[in-house]
């Protein structure tokens, strides 16, 4: 269940947020938050991170469908005792949901958190990467004894 609830969280802040971005700024604005250092700037992304693959929509959904449909399909295989596992699996399906929400409405993905020495990005984006994260180090850096303890 956590995996859903955390993915459903994910999904409604970023969407959230983007339609506030939209509703109150037009692409390519910015406003100073701490001024050159992070700004709330309105950015249409046409590929993923820092631009790559750009304009390739049907692939990034294609991407998408297949990990929710892995995410039901390995679902009964993960322990519930490894919460952490399923909160890093909740987070990236979450992100990757909220990602391609945007891709079918308008074929971009709407960022905005802007530090100035990174691309632009959005909640969608921080859940993607955060899973990504706790994911590998579930699978690759506990322990065994943590990890059996854990029926991961």
């Amino acid at each position: 269940m956590i995996i859903f609830l955390t993915a459903a969280m994910i999904i409604a802040a970023d969407q959230i947020s983007k339609y506030y971005i939209q509703s109150h700024m037009l692409p390519g604005t910015s406003a100073p938050i701490i001024q050159d250092f992070f700004h709330i700037t309105y950015v249409l992304n046409p590929g993923a991170a820092f631009g790559m693959l750009e304009n390739k929509t049907l692939f990034f959904i294609f991407v998408a469908i297949v990990l929710v449909l892995a995410v039901l399909y390995f679902y009964p295989k993960i322990p519930h005792k490894c919460s952490l596992l399923r909160f890093g699996i909740g987070l990236l399906t979450g992100g990757a949901i909220g990602n391609v929400i945007d891709r079918i409405h308008s074929g971009y993905v709407i960022d905005f958190f802007d530090f100035r020495i990174w691309p632009v990005f959005n909640i969608a984006d921080i859940a993607i990467v955060c899973g990504v994260g706790i994911i590998i180090y579930t699978v690759v850096c506990l322990s065994p004894k943590e990890a059996e303890a854990n029926d991961c």
